[in-house]
This record gives C-alpha cells, structure tokens and sequence, in this order.
C-alpha cells in the first residue's frame, strides 16, 4: 500500500491532470477529508514534490477561504529563468558558452542558433562594457524563451 505522501502526490496530480489549463486550485481541507490526513502532510508533499526544479509553481494561502494553485510550468521555462537570473555582470563568457552547451545538448536551440549566439556574445565580451553586455545577453536569453 502506498504512504500518505504518495497518495497526496497522486491525488494533486489527477486534479491538476484534469484541467485543461495546466492549473488546478485545491483546498487542503478536502484534500484531508478525501484522503484522511493532516494537512501539514499537505503541506509537506507541496514542499519536497510540487517544488520549482520538478517544473511546479505553488501558491497557498492558509484560513478561511484559503487555497492551494498549483501550475505545472514547463521545465524549458524554468531553465531560462535560472539562466537569466545568473546573468549579471560578472558572468563571464565561459558561463555563457556552458549555457548554451546545456541549451544545445537539450535540443532547446539548433546548432545554428548557437553558433550565431557564441559569435555575438564573442564580440559582446570583446567589444563592450559590463552593463550594456549584460543587458544584451539577457535580451537574446529572454527572446531565446519566449520562442521556445
């Protein structure tokens, strides 16, 4: 028979498999009652399984009237995320070319794709200022995302 921790996980994920809209917004309270458990067991498969990494984002909010969302989000999404949140300033260009190594292993740009970023971020490092480097190379991340 499967643990508590199972069945929470299991139930969320038949709810949110149920929706059309990759969301699903559940009470805890009727999560126990349904499933006959504490809600702090809840609270604990929301924490270690429904995490940002494993592509979830949850929202809860406690009381009366509280909610559980949980939104499964595409894990192509996350990394670009965590990709435009290490750029900064001091990334330097051997960050850049390990990110887009990731990128092409993965299958999330073509070989072309690459090589024309490595030639510009090339040039940025050779030709520009931090701060304006900067900003170009989250703009061809941030783009890079919104097509993938």
């Amino acid at each position: 028979m499967s643990n508590i921790a199972d069945l929470i996980e299991d139930y969320i994920l038949t709810r949110l498999a149920e929706q059309q809209t990759g969301q699903v917004e559940l009470r805890r309270t009727d999560i126990a009652d349904e499933i006959s458990c504490a809600p702090s067991q809840i609270s604990y498969v929301l924490n270690t399984r429904f995490t940002h990494d494993k592509g979830f984002s949850v929202e809860s909010r406690r009381g009366l009237g509280g909610f559980i969302r949980v939104v499964r989000v595409p894990l192509k999404n996350i990394i670009y995320q965590e990709m435009l949140e290490k750029l900064d300033q001091d990334t330097d260009f051997v960050e850049i070319k390990a990110m887009l190594r990731y990128l092409i292993q993965h299958e999330m740009i073509s070989t072309r794709e690459c090589t024309l970023l490595l030639q510009t971020a090339k040039s940025a490092y050779e030709n520009m200022p931090p701060e304006p480097r900067t900003k170009l190379l989250r703009a061809l991340f941030s783009t890079l995302a919104q097509f993938s």
